[in-house]
């Protein structure tokens, strides 16, 4: 995964350079749908296949993407292809998402619970997270049972663990000592 992040990196800054402002959203957009396609294994394998055209295959990624793609979305697209980083098509575009997230000032928190969080809990945890780091946070919760209580968040490289499994283990570690 690390050697396709690092062929999917320079794409996705060049992409990001050459991308107006008032066109990050609409890029966003078109991109996600392209490598929502773009992830298939069929389309994958069609790639893969010595005897299948580059053309052939941008013909089934815009068609099944069902996007309008603009001069420079079709360039990018074909300088993909062309230089055979269908595989990494998906990670560039996550990558330019990160881009736009951080031009924005918006972070991604990753919000690890051990029980369901609704939407008022959510926005209780996100207000001081968001004081805290000073950029808006955009929640992703994922259930972690193990946890036993309470929530562990990951911004970034940054980990807040207020579980009740990290304060026992913290515990553990003192009476050890």
């Amino acid at each position: 995964m690390a050697e396709l992040a690092t062929i999917a990196r320079p794409y996705a800054e060049a992409l990001f350079k050459s991308v107006p402002d008032a066109e990050l959203t609409a890029w966003c957009d078109a991109l996600q749908a392209v490598a929502a396609v773009a992830r298939d294994p069929q389309v994958q394998a069609l790639a893969a296949n010595p005897k299948v055209t580059e053309n052939q295959v941008f013909d089934v990624i815009t068609g099944a993407a069902k996007v309008t793609l603009t001069a420079a979305l079709t360039n990018f697209l074909h300088s993909v292809l062309e230089n055979g980083r269908l595989t990494a098509l998906p990670l560039m575009v996550e990558q330019f998402q990160a881009l736009v997230k951080a031009r924005q000032g918006v972070s991604e928190a990753q919000i690890y619970s051990a029980f369901p969080i609704d939407a008022a809990q959510l926005a209780d945890i996100l207000g001081p997270l968001e004081k805290r780091f000073g950029r808006k946070l955009e929640a992703k919760v994922e259930l972690d049972p193990e946890l036993i209580g309470g929530v562990r968040v990951v911004v970034g490289d940054e980990v807040l663990d207020t579980s009740v499994k990290a304060r026992l283990d913290r515990m553990k570690s003192s009476l050890m000592a």
